[in-house]
């Protein structure tokens, strides 16, 4: 098995995971269901944290069918752009819904503003990842397009990803800049890591958890530039850059289980019940122990990088 097998498996999840998400989500608010809304918007945010291997290993489902003849480079490119744009959307989908969950464990409920933000981009985000997985239907089975094939270019015209990231390789302030605000989000996202699973750990006992959690945004936002930043990296990057390499692929892996991680924080009603002098239960402390060693594994993969594999 390659990384176009595991495209050609990942890619499903994300469509199908919509239809479930949005059905689950419609039938939650007609019916007033917090524990509908919930299990939705977790859901959400399990398909966003799903989207970023699945446009990477398409990356390198692309590098496969470079050189394979019968396949339209014009076909590959729109599937590119139609699949950057879905996962621009998936990801801000997935940030509205954590926002969501947060503000239920914080308030006891979700802000309309939230919900109706949720549903519309999540409507955006399933039209579009529909028309990127019927494209990439199309590149190898011509017979299911329902218009005429596009005109095969020499060379497609650049795509806004490729645009971007022609602009982040071309000026070194640029990739300077994206730099710097990577590693401020991982100072944050680990430094709010830090804090919360000591705290279940046994350090400060002084304070209830449900104090700590108000640091959980602060968390997220640090996530949030990180994978933001880290899309300018890979699309500035030529194709090969980083899906040739294994460690890369192993970082990823860690952030998707370190974000299941942050999703049990901010759900789970174990750590957040945690009052002032308490010691945690059982499960908060594993999860608490696991989350710092995830992170430490991310930054370690990342630091690696120029060293365990060939990105560099």
């Amino acid at each position: 098995m390659n990384l176009t097998h595991a495209h050609l498996l990942l890619n499903h999840f994300p469509t199908v995971g919509m239809v479930v998400g949005l059905a689950l989500f419609i039938l939650a608010l007609i019916s007033k269901s917090d524990d509908l809304k919930r299990a939705s918007l977790a859901l959400f945010v399990v398909i966003a944290l799903l989207a970023l291997p699945t446009f990477a290993t398409g990356t390198a489902a692309q590098l496969a069918l470079s050189a394979t003849k019968g396949v339209s480079q014009t076909m590959i490119a729109i599937h590119l752009a139609a699949a950057f744009l879905a996962l621009c959307f998936l990801e801000l989908a997935g940030a509205l819904s954590w926002i969501g969950l947060w503000q239920y464990r914080r308030h006891g409920r979700i802000s309309s503003s939230i919900l109706i933000g949720v549903l519309i981009v999540g409507l955006i985000s399933f039209g579009l990842m529909s028309r990127a997985a019927s494209i990439g239907g199309e590149i190898r089975h011509p017979e299911i397009a329902t218009g005429p094939p596009p005109v095969e270019q020499e060379e497609p015209p650049p795509s806004f990803a490729q645009s971007a990231g022609a602009i982040l390789a071309g000026y070194q302030w640029a990739w300077a800049a994206s730099e710097t605000l990577h590693f401020v989000g991982l100072c944050l996202i680990f430094g709010v890591t830090l804090i919360v699973d000591l705290r279940m750990l046994g350090v400060m006992r002084a304070i209830p958890f449900a104090t700590i959690h108000r640091l959980l945004p602060w968390g997220m936002l640090g996530f949030a530039l990180n994978v933001s930043t880290g899309m300018l990296f890979f699309i500035g990057a030529p194709p090969s850059f980083y899906v040739t390499n294994s460690v890369y692929f192993w970082k990823l892996a860690f952030v998707m289980v370190a974000g299941l991680n942050t999703l049990y924080f901010t759900v789970v009603d174990e750590p957040y019940s945690v009052e002032a002098g308490a010691d945690a239960p059982l499960g908060a402390k594993i999860a608490a122990a696991s989350g710092i060693a995830l992170w430490t594994a991310v930054i370690f993969c990342g630091q690696m990088l120029p060293f365990l594999g060939r990105s560099y």
